[in-house]
């Protein structure tokens, strides 16, 4: 007679499994009472708001000296931390913008973003703080942030917010 369960339990034949019944183990052992999990949050509010309010290095503007053209930065090298499970994530970010009578500084936005690279936050998170911020120094007529993250888990991401906000 064949196992009912080949690669649990190789050893043991139906009829064996059967015998174990008078030592307390009910068959089939699949249909044995597990002692019920005590349910545990996955997500946090502490996770939720994680980076969100974190000191990051000012983002610096200059002297806009023309008008309506539009300028497009992208960072393919944005990395953080999941406030959760501590791991990296990674992703580009692009800011595209049209700016009023500000635009920002490379520089200070490089080190701006590279301010993250240990900030445990989360994806759209992220994406709006950097929307806030870099809107806050330069006061465009609008913009546009754009971040892709790379696979995990099978699933890509891709969060997208514009400024002005709609009501």
């Amino acid at each position: 007679m064949t196992s009912y369960f080949p690669s649990l339990v190789p050893s043991l034949a139906y009829k064996q499994l059967t015998q174990l019944e008078p030592f307390g183990l009910s068959f089939p052992l699949w249909r044995t009472a597990m002692p019920a999990k005590k349910p545990r949050p996955e997500y946090t509010p502490e996770h939720a708001r994680g980076g969100i309010k974190a000191s990051l290095p000012e983002i610096e503007t200059w002297p806009n000296q023309y008008r309506g053209y539009e300028i497009t930065v992208t960072i393919p090298e944005y990395t953080s931390i999941c406030p959760r499970t501590g791991l990296p994530d990674f992703g580009t970010i692009t800011i595209h913008y049209m700016p009023e009578k500000l635009c920002l500084e490379l520089k200070s936005l490089k080190y701006y973003i590279l301010g993250y690279r240990n900030l445990g936050i989360f994806y759209e998170n992220a994406v709006n703080r950097i929307l806030d911020d870099a809107a806050r120094s330069c006061r465009p007529k609008w913009m546009v942030v754009r971040g892709e993250f790379t696979t995990r888990g099978g699933m890509r991401t891709n969060v997208e917010v514009r400024y002005p906000r709609k009501r």
